[in-house]
């Protein structure tokens, strides 16, 4: 197990929990406690903290071209902190997000496509 997640490009690819329909596929770059990326219609800033094979810290996640269809996250901010595990090979967490005055559950998972 690496010490700290390794800094780099990420595939990333969110689901919705609880039966909520919608998800999200992009790329995030992991450096140094930065989190930076986004998607088609996302996209997301954050930090984080890792040791031992778990991580957590907060992201924030925004439209950046917003678009006709119905999305839980359409036309909203939404902040969240997350908890969960990583390997030398990549990271995911779950995480609860206030959109608007809905929480929706979510787990995100992080595959490493290009180390630094």
């Amino acid at each position: 197990m690496t010490e700290a997640i390794r800094n780099g490009l990420y595939s990333i690819t969110t689901t919705l929990l609880d039966g909520v329909h919608g998800g999200q596929t992009g790329v995030s770059v992991l450096r140094n406690g930065a989190m930076l990326g986004g998607g088609s219609v996302l996209y997301h800033f954050g930090s984080y903290h890792c040791s031992g094979g778990k991580w957590k810290g907060e992201v924030t996640s925004q439209e950046h071209s917003p678009t006709i269809e119905v999305r839980p996250f359409a036309g909203y901010v939404a902040s969240m902190g997350f908890a969960g595990t990583y390997t030398d090979d990549g990271a995911e967490f779950e995480a609860t997000a206030l959109v608007g005055k809905r929480s929706i559950r979510l787990k995100t998972v992080f595959r490493l496509l290009i180390a630094d």
